[in-house]
């Protein structure tokens, strides 16, 4: 008998951006935790005081109405009719936190397009859902315009992270979806870069 990944990984995988129709998907996904300790994905846009007033509930609405006034935050990735997996991609300029950082500080002056989040369901991880979520997020944003899309992954020393540490997804799945490293300011936190062209027809 086939093992369950490779069932997954042979079920239509599509993805789509993130508005109020598929809010309940979005929702189903995250479940109660918000994806992790009441993230809703809120964190790369808030402040460490704002977010410890919004946590959980309060990061859900917020969420909520960003997406009802017609704010695209991210994609949802689909296997058949179940929301598996989500990337969190914006202009830069809508991660505030980013902005504070002295490890993922902006390498120069070009506008760039940030991946800041990875989530995948737990039962559909390791089946291939980070590649497949980062590649369709570069497509996204060659859609609205980009010329670079950027992420800030994780590289842990001994190859191993727990999956509640690798929310900003690992430097190998950027690698498989054709991202190279920019700049690294720390051991474990390159940035990495994949330079955009439109697509052209033929």
């Amino acid at each position: 008998m086939a093992s369950r990944p490779r069932r997954e990984a042979t079920r239509a995988f599509r993805m789509v951006p993130l508005t109020a129709k598929h809010w309940d998907a979005f929702e189903l996904l995250f479940g109660e935790r918000g994806a992790c300790g009441g993230c809703w994905c809120m964190t790369p846009r808030l402040s460490a005081s704002e977010y410890a007033r919004r946590k959980g509930e309060g990061n859900r609405r917020a969420m909520k109405h960003l997406v009802g006034a017609g704010g695209v935050p991210g994609l949802l990735g689909f296997r058949g009719s179940e929301p598996v997996g989500w990337v969190s991609i914006e202009p830069r300029e809508a991660f505030p936190r980013l902005g504070r950082s002295r490890v993922l500080a902006p390498v120069d002056d070009e506008p760039v397009w940030s991946i800041v989040c990875l989530f995948v369901a737990k039962s559909h991880r390791r089946t291939g859902v980070s590649v497949r979520l980062l590649r369709g997020a570069v497509d996204w944003a060659r859609s609205q315009g980009a010329r670079i899309v950027e992420g800030y992954p994780v590289e842990p020393v001994n190859d191993t992270v727990p999956d509640v540490f690798a929310w900003t997804g690992l430097a190998s799945a950027f690698r498989a979806a054709g991202f190279s490293e920019a700049l690294r300011r720390s051991d474990t936190r390159p940035i990495m870069r994949r330079s955009l062209r439109p697509r052209t027809g033929r």
